[in-house]
């Protein structure tokens, strides 16, 4: 194996936003012990209780006034539910020790289509608990700050690509970020809570002064509006799932740390809650149009004249703080869950690639864009985003805990009818919950969510079915090249103009395909090129073949190849030289002819287009008498592709041929020796361990400790998938990433062998 210490390059920019990348082996620093997991994971549910009382008071006060004292006992309610929610949740963290949560559970238990429906649930909420979390925070800020009130969707905004740049950063960065902000907050809002609880207990409550309070009604309190006033305070209960899906993220032992966690987060949330909703009521706190719940209690509890004064600035200043910083829970829980769906074949396998950080800093991008323009088309409001709160983590919360009871079932160890006792009362209250609230709910947007949940499970199992196609075919299609006759190779050059770049494809054109060479030629007006008749220059004993261009250069060439024959083991290549005078992405793809004739043979199964870049400088690297060809064939596994790629390689003749893979880790090399030694490929397989997860530069460094010889020039093989229509967007584009790469990088040739799928 080849070692490759790597520092990747890239934009200083990125650099110094996300910091240096972190290999693989550093994995295990990034455990969180309990102390750093609470701000990260528990941020949510501890920040509802910004906004979960004032959702139910908004609700009862819209019906009659006097009705906003009722908002104690919903809230009690509401705790009761956290409580069941909160114990049953201890017990599947310590059952399912890794990330997924719900759809793990689901999946295990339940079967597929349910963990589908609550993986769908699951990311609906991510995105809305980043939305509804930051527009609140941005509310608080207005409330203390007035004049920002016309300039909230652009600071929502402006939050979101910080908490998106803080977590990819990575998650102990974030979690150390995010820490003291959120013990600041708990520690102010037992101070709030307890000096507002002593003033009314003995007889001095004072009371709140409400701005531009909310019109109320004159109705009837009706079981009806109880019930909806329910569904909106359960808003409290968001995030509670966000431990049981990042449970890989805790130090050992996983599973007992998150479930102290879990404790630690309900008690002070339910203890925060039922303080803040006693203070509403004994205070007069009503909802209002310019100022929040708690910031009207905050104002009472420390009133301006006061020596506590400026109290009521740290509270919003906090406030603030802790619902923006709310929204991480989801930077956590929905990388993590795409992640896992990926794996499974569920969600594009982009989502389960680790970033520079050790983040999945894919999952942390749509995250984060996917918010934004709910925010943007929302206009920030949250009373707007916060009806489609809540209803998919209601629903996952219920199939979590109906396939935990199914699982202590199957198990029947010491204590199962106690366990399935807890969580059969958690599953039967959070469903009632859900069905609540859906129908409470359903007409002010709810309905967005409830039909925005199959549509997920449906786009689900089209991936799924994409991805089983594939690597069904790739597997039938290993075999189908393994009983093909030997293969053949025509070798056609491309010819535009006589340069050095010509001179080296001539080169190796004869190098692999003798006196069969080809060389073509259409003329353009605008050059001049060498008498075609007799023998052409750079490669004497070739005759250069002028086509008719009918519409277009291209068009021409391509008409040329396609009365080749080539197949599946007869392969076509097509020599494309291309001189540059400086090394330019821009002026490649301005290429109209060569550029045109690579991308349309990316669809033509069994020609391989063969790029021969030189940039003026760098283009005799040594007399052509003495160079030698060495060959690297690109694989990613035994397989159709790869395969192909190797049968190709073959029929150039080379002296020194290897196949070259990226490890990231040692579990991956050694996984991929044991294949290779199985499946009897060949051609050796050199490994290359690249821990930062970038095959850009353990690539160069690998190529360019041959070509440091003047006299080698290393003919790169790479299989492509080619993929038609939107089937494209599941896959990487490492082959384009690729080809970029390696445009411009001296004494690299470097041939691309399609292979085609739906």
């Amino acid at each position: 194996m080849t070692e490759v210490s790597e520092r990747p390059a890239g934009a200083a920019l990125k650099r110094v936003l996300i910091g240096s990348p972190r290999s693989s082996d550093d994995l295990g620093e990034t455990l969180l012990s309990k102390k750093l997991a609470l701000p990260i994971f528990a941020s949510d549910p501890l920040s509802s209780v910004a906004y979960a009382t004032e959702a139910a008071l908004v609700v009862l006060v819209a019906v009659s006034l006097t009705a906003a004292h009722l908002v104690l006992p919903i809230s009690i309610a509401i705790s009761v539910l956290l409580a069941i929610v909160v114990l049953s949740y201890r017990q599947t963290v310590r059952a399912y020790e890794t990330s997924g949560g719900a759809y793990v559970v689901a999946r295990d238990n339940l079967g597929t289509t349910p963990s589908l429906v609550a993986a769908a649930a699951l990311l609906v909420d991510y995105v809305l608990t980043v939305a509804v979390s930051v527009t609140a925070g941005v509310v608080a800020l207005t409330s203390a700050a007035s004049g920002l009130e016309s300039h909230k969707v652009e600071i929502s905004l402006g939050f979101v690509l910080l908490l998106t740049l803080a977590n990819l950063r990575g998650v102990r960065e974030s979690g150390m970020l995010f820490a003291i902000p959120t013990y600041a907050f708990v520690a102010v809002m037992y101070v709030m809570v307890a000096i507002g609880v002593g003033k009314c207990a003995v007889g001095t409550c004072p009371q709140a002064h409400v701005p531009d309070a909310l019109p109320a009604g004159v109705g009837a309190v009706g079981i009806l509006v109880l019930l909806r006033a329910f569904a909106s305070g359960a808003a409290a209960l968001t995030g509670v799932e966000a431990i049981s899906n990042g449970v890989g993220a805790f130090k050992q032992p996983r599973g007992e740390n998150a479930a102290k966690t879990l404790t630690a987060m309900g008690l002070i949330a339910i203890s925060l809650f039922l303080g803040v909703s006693y203070l509403a009521i004994e205070m007069g706190a009503r909802p209002s149009g310019s100022v929040s719940v708690l910031s009207e209690i905050a104002r009472t509890t420390f009133p301006e004249s006061s020596a506590t004064g400026f109290l009521y600035y740290v509270v919003q200043a906090l406030t603030f703080g802790i619902l923006v910083l709310a929204a991480n829970t989801s930077y956590q829980g929905f990388p993590r869950l795409a992640a896992v769906l990926a794996r499974d074949g569920y969600f594009p396998r982009q989502f389960v690639n680790l970033g520079d950080r050790l983040v999945y800093s894919n999952g942390i991008v749509v995250l984060a864009g996917i918010a934004a323009f709910l925010i943007w088309a929302f206009h920030a409001d949250v009373i707007s985003l916060i009806h489609l709160y809540v209803i998919g983590v209601f629903t996952a919360f219920t199939l979590s805990q109906a396939g935990m009871v199914r699982h202590w079932r199957a198990e029947r160890g010491p204590g199962w009818q106690r366990r399935a006792t807890i969580n059969g009362l958690g599953a039967l209250a959070t469903g009632l919950v859900a069905l609540l609230v859906i129908q409470t709910k359903f007409l002010d947007g709810a309905w967005m969510v409830t039909i925005a949940i199959p549509i997920l499970v449906l786009l689900f199992l089209v991936v799924h079915r994409h991805y089983r196609v594939v690597a069904r075919r790739l597997h039938a299609g290993a075999a189908a090249v393994r009983a093909e006759p030997p293969p053949s190779n025509t070798a056609v050059i491309y010819v535009e103009a006589i340069d050095p770049a010509t001179e080296l494809a001539a080169w190796y054109g004869r190098r692999i395909a003798g006196s069969d060479l080809r060389a073509v030629h259409v003329p353009d007006p605008t050059r001049r090129m060498p008498d075609p008749r007799g023998d052409w220059w750079p490669i004497g004993g070739c005759r250069l073949e002028t086509l008719k261009a009918r519409d277009s250069r291209a068009d021409a060439v391509l008409d040329y190849l396609w009365s080749l024959p080539h197949g599946e083991s007869r392969f076509v290549t097509l020599i494309v030289p291309e001189n540059f005078d400086r090394a330019s992405l821009a002026k490649a793809i301005t290429r109209r002819t060569t550029f045109s004739l690579k991308l349309r043979l990316r669809t033509e199964p069994g020609i391989v287009v063969t790029d021969v870049p030189m940039v003026d400088g760098n283009a005799m690297l040594s007399s052509p008498a003495s160079r030698r060809i060495v060959g690297r064939v690109l694989v990613s596994g035994v397989q159709a592709a790869s395969l192909r790629a190797i049968r190709y390689v073959e029929t150039l003749g080379l002296d020194d041929t290897k196949a070259l893979f990226f490890a990231f880790d040692e579990e991956e090399e050694q996984r991929m020796r044991a294949v290779w030694l199985r499946e009897e490929v060949g051609i050796p397989l050199e490994v290359v361990r690249a821990p930062y997860r970038d095959l850009g530069e353990p690539l160069l460094r690998h190529l360019r400790t041959l070509t440091g010889d003047p006299d080698t020039v290393v003919s790169v093989v790479m299989p492509e998938l080619v993929f038609s229509g939107w089937r494209a967007l599941l896959h990487n584009q490492r082959a384009f990433y690729l080809k970029r790469l390696l445009l411009f990088e001296p004494g690299i040739i470097l041939s691309s062998v399609p292979y085609h799928l739906p």
